[in-house]
């Protein structure tokens, strides 16, 4: 990995809107706060604004600095569900601090349906022949799905989801059978509803690289993908990750 895409991991891009977003202000305002340079920034060859990460951080501890009597409506700190856990009872990826901030200036976090979505979520059950399918976005605190086929449920803690194992890597990542793999016996999601035995699932990336959650299918029945069925959950993950990228570029 070379050395700028390293920086780009761990300090994102933003636009204007993400940085609003996280500063808990209006667009507009953050419009002005980067024209004029209270915001380090630069114009893109389209003329749009894009400021970093760690000036947005800077920015918000300085205001929190400065005006500890705010009003409420104004954001002084990000969200604790976009922050990282202590000593979490799940695996993190490498980066996890930014890949939270990232996910927090998205804005996908409880956002309504999308019939884009929904439509690869069903054919991921067509193409793999499994029940259930989710699109996911992680928090530090619960697995929320964008999208779901053959479970009512919204959500999930995070400690329990299998897909903060899938974003620990870049591929396909599947158990066979849950209830004898050690890591997920014990599993309330294995143990009861959904009744998880064979889970597959492929990262869902943002362009800044930051796994924001996954494209994942369930059997209630242990088996294995053909090489087929994996390559083309690999290839409806991709769309979903663009669609992701098309709303936060």
């Amino acid at each position: 990995m070379s050395i700028s895409t390293q920086v780009d991991t761990q300090d994102p891009v933003l636009t204007t809107a993400a940085a609003a977003r996280l500063l808990g202000v209006a667009v507009s305002t953050a419009q002005l706060w980067l024209e004029s340079g209270a915001l380090p920034s630069w114009k893109t060859p389209g003329g749009h604004r894009r400021v970093r990460l760690s000036a947005v951080t800077r920015l918000l501890e300085e205001r929190a600095g400065r005006s500890r009597g705010a009003s409420p409506s104004v954001a002084l700190a990000p969200d604790p569900e976009f922050l990282p856990v202590a000593a979490p009872p799940y695996p993190v990826p490498a980066g996890e601090r930014a890949r939270l901030a990232a996910l927090q200036a998205s804005g996908l976090v409880d956002t309504a349906p999308e019939d884009v979505f929904d439509r690869l979520t069903w054919l991921a059950t067509q193409v793999t022949d499994c029940p259930i399918a989710l699109i996911t976005l992680l928090t530090s605190k619960r697995q929320w799905f964008k999208s779901r086929v053959g479970v009512e449920m919204p959500e999930t803690a995070r400690e329990i989801a299998f897909c903060s194992h899938t974003i620990l890597q870049r591929g396909p990542f599947t158990v066979e059978d849950a209830a004898r793999d050690a890591r997920f016996a014990d599993n309330p999601l294995v143990t009861g509803e959904p009744h998880i035995r064979f889970y597959s699932g492929v990262p869902l990336v943002d362009a800044g690289g930051h796994a924001f959650g996954t494209l994942c299918v369930i059997d209630r029945e242990p088996r294995r993908l053909r090489d087929r069925e994996t390559k083309a959950l690999a290839e409806l993950a991709a769309i979903a990750s663009e669609e992701l990228q098309r709303r936060t570029g």
